[in-house]
């Protein structure tokens, strides 16, 4: 995270709940925050209580729909054999093979890492979600929702262009041991399911998060 003098920052904010929600999940928080000049929130009393995760005060995910997502870009199609964001649709491929899935009305998915919580710390792990673009050699870390909407094949969102897939993280423990770990659930991953270069899209980072 950048630096921020003191003076930018108002520390030791605190909620019940009901007014702020975890920015990659949608999920409610409740807990200390603290708010930088920008207005931006972030959980934990100050910056040095980690994990800093980003805030927010509307709830972004809870009804995954396109009008939910209007800062995320859309299909454009300029016609049924045209090329949408670097897909084609041959001979109508995807209307015959998903009747209700409609280019024009679903949302990519996007960078947005579900960041550990400090339950999860306390458990020694937690779930990193993903997936890659069927017809390349492209990765996304993304949210749960996301994900869900992915793996249940929802019409609002582009499943038909990309594969959803999970990886389980260990954060505690002894460093080297959690980098072996991590390393070897990523190549396991990456055989399994034959993705190229997953080791380099997590730039080989099989630290991260660790405490």
């Amino acid at each position: 995270m950048a630096y921020y003098p003191k003076s930018q920052i108002t520390t030791n904010l605190y909620t019940n709940g009901g007014e702020l929600f975890v920015q990659s999940t949608g999920q409610p928080y409740s807990g200390y925050y603290y708010r930088l000049s920008n207005g931006q929130l972030f959980s934990g009393k100050t910056p040095q209580d980690i994990p800093n995760f980003p805030l927010t005060t509307t709830t972004p995910f809870l009804t995954p729909s396109p009008s939910t997502f209007n800062d995320v870009p859309l299909y454009t199609v300029t016609s049924k054999d045209g090329s949408v964001n670097g897909f084609s649709y041959p001979n109508d491929f995807y209307y015959r093979t998903y009747p209700k899935y409609d280019p024009k009305k679903t949302i990519l998915p996007y960078y947005s890492p579900v960041l550990p919580t400090q339950q999860d710390y306390q458990i020694g792990e937690f779930r990193r979600y993903f997936c890659k673009k069927s017809n390349e050699t492209q990765y996304l870390e993304i949210n749960t929702v996301l994900f869900d909407l992915l793996i249940k094949k929802s019409p609002t969102i582009a499943f038909p262009l990309y594969i959803p897939f999970f990886i389980d993280w260990h954060l505690i423990g002894d460093k080297e041991q959690v980098a072996r770990v991590n390393k070897n659930s990523t190549e396991l991953v990456s055989f399994k399911f034959k993705f190229p270069k997953l080791d380099a899209y997590l730039r080989f980072d099989w630290t991260k998060y660790y405490q």
